[in-house]
């Protein structure tokens, strides 16, 4: 597993933006805001020859990562990408194995590969659409190198799962803490 801390601000991309981090119950929201981008980000997915912006100028991307599990514990953590007219343009979970918040309040995971990519419903925007679940092979690779046990590659496989369910099925709690956040800020 490598260990991520999501931190944007030194992102080549991009040339200017704000950050900042805020403490909610059990979650710290990254809010980060590209004002300017250089090179904007297209991604496709596997078996697709579509491509999504997800970044240029003034694209937020919002994590909402839980607090309180620790090291070891399996859990996920997700980031809205939005665009500059403020609607969702992709909802991406990091899948890990471990979490936790570093001493200037910035979140980090123990990464397990596996993620899972929501589409907006071009009508409702706080609802996910399709989903899919990404980096397969980077599990496997991490697997044959005995960086991640078989067991625990099942067990991601199974959490990937739940998560993608739960996002189809409009129950995923982090997107209703960040549509709260996005529509009524915490104060």
């Amino acid at each position: 597993m490598k260990r991520k801390t999501f931190d944007l601000r030194p992102w080549a991309r991009v040339t200017q933006s704000t950050q900042t981090a805020l403490a909610v119950p059990g979650y710290v929201i990254v809010d980060f805001t590209a004002q300017t981008v250089i090179r904007p980000l297209e991604v496709s997915r596997p078996g697709s020859t579509l491509r999504h912006l997800i970044l240029d100028d003034g694209y937020r991307w919002i994590r909402c990562h839980p607090t309180g599990a620790g090291e070891g514990v399996m859990g996920a953590a997700l980031t809205v990408q939005m665009n500059a007219a403020g609607q969702p343009v992709q909802f991406y979970v990091d899948i890990h194995g471990g979490e936790g918040v570093d001493e200037d309040g910035l979140p980090w995971h123990d990464d397990l590969y596996l993620d899972v990519v929501g589409d907006p419903d071009e009508t409702a925007r706080w609802t996910v659409a399709a989903t899919e679940i990404i980096d397969a092979d980077e599990l496997e690779e991490a697997v044959e190198a005995r960086l991640v046990t078989p067991g625990l590659a099942a067990r991601t496989w199974d959490h990937a799962r739940q998560i993608e369910a739960e996002l189809r099925a409009g129950t995923y709690a982090p997107v209703g803490v960040l549509r709260r956040y996005v529509e009524d800020p915490y104060t």
